[in-house]
């Protein structure tokens, strides 16, 4: 830890335990570290729990985590940071196919089926954030109708227009570069003279090759006739800041995370190995919001501390504190277990965890619909060799996509679906260019010179476009706990079960037939193909593909309008314990074809006015019965 950094702003167990706080929050990643920011800045006292260390903030550790993902033989999502048995995390290699009735408990997730999922999230300091790939996108105003428009899902309590100023208030926190005319599509609406806090990302080469052939590529889908584009993807990651930003007052990136070498934390500077982390810290994390919060002097953070339960008054329902285990070390056994009081509670760790921790207190709400409704994006990864050269491996991982088919008449029959084009070749499908480094060597005996222009004929034509589809809440999708299965600290672990609709594989078949017309258009050779042996193997209509997960849980604790079909009101307050708010992507009634970090912060922003608000203001129960 470092004098300029966290050391001051971090608390010993026992004395917070003595402490009475305004808030305690679970979990320093997005959503608790922008509560807990705008709680601070408004001089009420705030009680961080991480689970995982607190010593992550010096330009040192970072290079730690930098290194150890260069070492680490997989180079999955998690690979950068250490995974401590006392606050274990999710491997995507942890996940094998399932056959009918099979359990997989070898990794942190219980995985029940019938469909793995082969998402993750870390348990660090800044949360998932430290792993995401960036992509700041909007939800669209259709994506919070479903049901109202195409008589899909749920519509949420809320409008894509009362959560516009939260985006806003969202993109400058994560200070998101892109272009707002890239965005004209799909009824989305800024509003006049908006732009984005900084200026997009360019164009990779890569972009340039497929617009030049892609651009005006005619669609039908479900009736419906679409027009395809290459479109630059928003971002939470610097670039170029707009001085147009905030009526011409210009816009002021966040810095490094230790204020004093702010050498790092610069702009982009085209690394492709943005998931799971970026060597400048130009891709933003919520250590950024994180420290902020801690500078206000009236937020601390207490690190390496599991919360186990929530503990309830039985006669009113209110949270009276949350009961956490405190661990010395990351992987060896033994903890103290404590509780911690506040006037408000905020769980913020993410949709698998809120729901386990609530399941793992006897609280499944009056709904019934704790855990239950969990979504994630399914991914269809497709890939091909280009004719040419295509600029493989300059980075970042994704700057431009197509957006044309996020949304139409087609969603009541089908499911929604962008596509993003990935600089980074065939990685994520094959684990290219390792791959393809070992089948030149093993399989074709080359050497040296041989050997280095190989590699460059193959993975410099390397594209991989990936299917992100949309798929609906449903409630056998769900979180639960089994005390047959716990972790070293006795923690209950998730239990996920999870499939796939026909609605989201009807749009399996169409991504894969257009991605097939798309490289036949680049003059591109087709090499995707799907191992039935791979986790994530479905069958549709008589073919076969292998669904990959997200990493954009939502769902569990899902929003709406009454207490008897959501766990939580469109502030993501419980409906049964009023001093308790369950915030994140968690609360999502749909998810869309955005990846979920910029919505849930929105969320975030508009809980934490909220709970300010409560908090100079007590309680009470309006007339329509809806929670103040």
């Amino acid at each position: 830890m470092t004098t300029h950094g966290i050391k001051r702003f971090t608390i010993e167990p026992d004395v917070a335990a003595k402490t009475h706080y305004d808030a305690v929050v679970i979990g320093s990643g997005v959503s608790g570290a922008l509560i807990a920011k705008r709680l601070g800045q408004q001089g009420r006292r705030v009680l961080v729990i991480e689970a995982g260390s607190g010593n992550d903030v010096t330009v040192g550790d970072y290079e730690e985590n930098v290194q150890r993902f260069y070492g680490a033989v997989s180079k999955d999502n998690n690979a950068a940071y250490h995974n401590a048995l006392n606050a274990p995390m999710p491997r995507d290699f942890d996940a094998v196919k399932l056959h009918d009735g099979q359990i997989n408990a070898s990794g942190y997730l219980v995985q029940k089926g019938p469909l793995e999922i082969d998402s993750t999230y870390s348990r660090v300091l800044g949360g998932t954030t430290r792993h995401w790939e960036g992509k700041a996108l909007r939800m669209l105003p259709d994506d919070f109708q479903m049901h109202s428009l195409f008589g899909v899902g749920a519509d949420w309590p809320m409008s894509y227009q009362a959560l516009d100023p939260y985006y806003r208030a969202a993109e400058a926190e994560l200070g998101v570069s892109g272009d707002v005319a890239d965005q004209g599509y799909g009824g989305l609406d800024f509003g006049d003279d908006y732009v984005l806090p900084m200026h997009k990302m360019p164009a990779s080469y890569l972009d340039q090759v497929l617009a030049r052939d892609i651009d005006g590529m005619p669609v039908e889908l479900a009736g419906e006739s679409f027009a395809l584009k290459i479109r630059t993807t928003p971002q939470a990651r610097n670039g170029v800041p707009n001085a147009a930003y905030d009526g011409g007052k210009g816009f002021r990136p966040n810095g490094a995370v230790s204020t004093d070498q702010a050498e790092m934390g610069g702009r982009c500077q085209g690394n492709t190995n943005c998931v799971p982390i970026c060597p400048v810290q130009a891709k933003y994390d919520a250590r950024r919001t994180l420290m902020q919060a801690m500078a206000t002097g009236n937020v601390h953070l207490l690190a390496q501390t599991v919360a186990s339960k929530v503990v309830i008054d039985s006669a009113t329902g209110a949270v009276t504190a949350i009961e956490a285990k405190t661990y010395d070390h990351p992987d060896r056994p033994g903890h103290v277990t404590r509780t911690f009081k506040a006037k408000t509670f905020v769980l913020a760790a993410n949709a698998v965890e809120n729901a386990r921790l609530m399941l793992a207190s006897g609280l499944q709400g009056s709904s019934g619909l704790v855990g239950r409704n969990l979504m994630d994006h399914a991914y269809l990864l497709t890939w091909a060799l280009m004719p040419e050269p295509i600029g493989v491996m300059r980075g970042p991982i994704c700057t431009s996509g197509i957006e044309d088919i996020r949304t139409g008449q087609y969603r009541s029959q089908h499911a929604a679906v962008r596509f993003s084009v990935h600089n980074d070749g065939w990685g994520w499908a094959t684990g290219g260019p390792y791959s393809d480094l070992y089948d030149l060597v093993d399989n074709k005996n080359l050497i040296g010179a041989e050997l280095r222009q190989g590699l460059i004929d193959t993975v410099a034509r390397q594209i991989l476009i990936d299917c992100m589809i949309e798929v609906p809440a449903d409630p056998s999708n769900r979180i639960t706990v089994d005390p047959r299965y716990t972790d070293q600290m006795g923690n209950l672990r998730p239990v996920i079960s999870f499939d796939l609709p026909q609605y989201t594989l009807e749009t399996a078949a169409f991504s894969r037939g257009l991605t097939k017309r798309i490289y036949q258009r680049l003059g591109a050779h087709d090499h995707t193909s799907y191992d039935p042996n791979a986790p994530g193997w479905v069958t549709h209509n008589g073919e076969g593909y292998v669904m990959r997960g997200g990493n954009h849980w939502a769902g569990t604790h899902m929003m709406g309008t009454t207490a008897r079909n959501s766990v939580v009101t469109d502030t993501q307050q419980s409906w049964d314990h009023p001093n308790l708010y369950l915030a994140g992507a968690g609360s999502m009634p749909t998810i869309g074809t955005a990846n979920t970090t910029l919505t849930l912060a929105a969320l975030c922003l508009r809980t934490a006015e909220h709970i300010a608000g409560r908090l100079a203001a007590p309680a009470a129960t309006t007339t329509t019965g809806a929670l103040a």
